[in-house]
């Protein structure tokens, strides 16, 4: 199953105690639904907790059931449908609008005036036409109609109730979506998934520490990559005095440096402060390696 498809089943287990509400959230999926008309209304979904959550919640709503339903046993695509024009009169009613009046889609902000309502009203637009990607992927939820006065209505509703989404249109829809991982933590949990929420934050901090890890272990690997690479120049170095003046023509100290390095061809400079007898500070022991790099008898001292 998905992640939206588990954010979806989630928000379907959520009580249908006020009829306000739940004719809100019915509201909420007419609107964003396959049909929605005076002549026939038409829902089509995959998710078999919403295709059971359906019915009951329209018959909470407006006391109608459906003239055709999914059969028993079905999967894939649920299909529910009302085409009896009583029912789709009485339904039209309930948002406040006759069925002869309802030219254009338009969302009633009158049937939305509670908080609950309007928390209602978009969890019926994300279970109809919303959708949200893997977290462990990226942040992204959006709600899509064909409709553009609809996706302008949610877009404002959005707003009263604290949120601040993005807009985009993609061929015949009009999207309306959130990228922000805690825009849509917050979304989540106030529509009625807290738990879909909590699985968005533990992806974050999973992600972050993953990050955080990638970025020290790349971090030591650079580090480590430095200090093989000054190793070889510096054991090149000598190599080079070795052959053209005898490491016994070095200076007490350079000679030191000179058998420390051969002895220990990938150790860090701390490691060999730490290995030269007598010990030797960091600062001196690097400016002992670095005179080996141009070392010449004419030139150097200890």
């Amino acid at each position: 199953m998905s992640f939206s498809s588990e954010a979806k089943a989630e928000l379907c287990r959520a009580a249908m105690q006020k009829k306000c509400c739940a004719v809100a959230e019915a509201y909420g999926i007419l609107l964003y639904s396959n049909t929605f008309s005076p002549r026939e209304i038409r829902i089509i979904t995959g998710s078999t907790e919403f295709a059971e959550r359906l019915p009951r919640l329209f018959k909470r709503a407006f006391g109608v059931r459906f003239d055709t339903i999914p059969p028993e046993g079905r999967k894939g695509k649920f299909s529910f449908s009302v085409t009896d024009r009583e029912k789709i009169a009485q339904i039209f009613r309930a948002f406040g609008t006759e069925t002869e009046d309802a030219i254009s889609l338009l969302i009633n902000l009158a049937v939305l005036e509670e908080d609950c309502c309007k928390a209602s009203f978009v969890r019926g637009a994300f279970l109809a036409g919303g959708s949200i990607t893997d977290p462990e992927k990226r942040y992204h939820l959006e709600l899509v109609t064909p409709h553009m006065s609809v996706s302008r209505g949610t877009y404002s509703l959005l707003l009263e109730i604290g949120f601040e989404p993005k807009e985009a249109r993609r061929a015949a829809s009009y999207i309306t979506y959130f990228k922000q991982s805690e825009a849509i933590e917050d979304f989540l949990t106030v529509i009625g998934a807290p738990v879909a929420a909590m699985e968005i934050m533990s992806a974050k901090v999973e992600k972050d520490m993953r990050n955080t890890i990638n970025r020290k272990v790349n971090c030591d690997s650079a580090n480590a990559d430095k200090i093989v690479s000054a190793a070889q120049n510096q054991l090149e170095a000598i190599r080079r005095i070795d052959r053209e003046y005898g490491l016994d023509s070095l200076p007490e100290g350079l000679q030191q440096a000179a058998l420390l390095r051969i002895a220990n061809p990938e150790a860090s400079l701390a490691e060999l402060s730490v290995l030269s007898d007598p010990p030797v500070t960091k600062s001196c022991l690097s400016h002992r390696l670095k005179k080996l790099l141009t070392y010449s008898p004419e030139t150097s001292s200890s």
